[in-house]
């Protein structure tokens, strides 16, 4: 198992429909959409106008608080979505993304 592998699959990921913006470097208005599913470690768009794999984006995460997230596209199905990489969260919105997904987890 290679390294990177070993880090995709390093969070449990939900199966959890969370409201999301989406931003790249040369967009002036979100893609607006919601994860198919979510970990701590990244999430699962399902879109069908993917982004290429290496894709860096500026993500807004609808929780109880919106979380700036930074990510980059890891993963493109064409038609069907984009596997993302969390590569930047403030240590305050991992804490509040953890919380989410452990009471989420507790109703499944």
């Amino acid at each position: 198992m290679s390294t990177f592998d070993h880090e995709r699959r390093g969070f449990q990921r939900l199966k959890l429909h969370v409201p999301v913006e989406l931003y790249t470097e040369d967009s002036e208005s979100p893609i607006r959409g919601a994860t198919a599913d979510l970990s701590l470690g990244g999430c699962y768009i399902e879109t069908i106008f993917p982004f290429p794999i290496g894709t860096e984006l500026e993500m807004k995460l609808q929780l109880e608080d919106t979380l700036l997230v930074l990510g980059l596209v890891v993963t493109c199905d064409p038609q069907v979505g984009n596997g993302i990489r969390f590569t930047r969260i403030l240590p305050d919105d991992v804490e509040q993304l953890k919380t989410f997904l452990e009471s989420a987890e507790k109703t499944e």
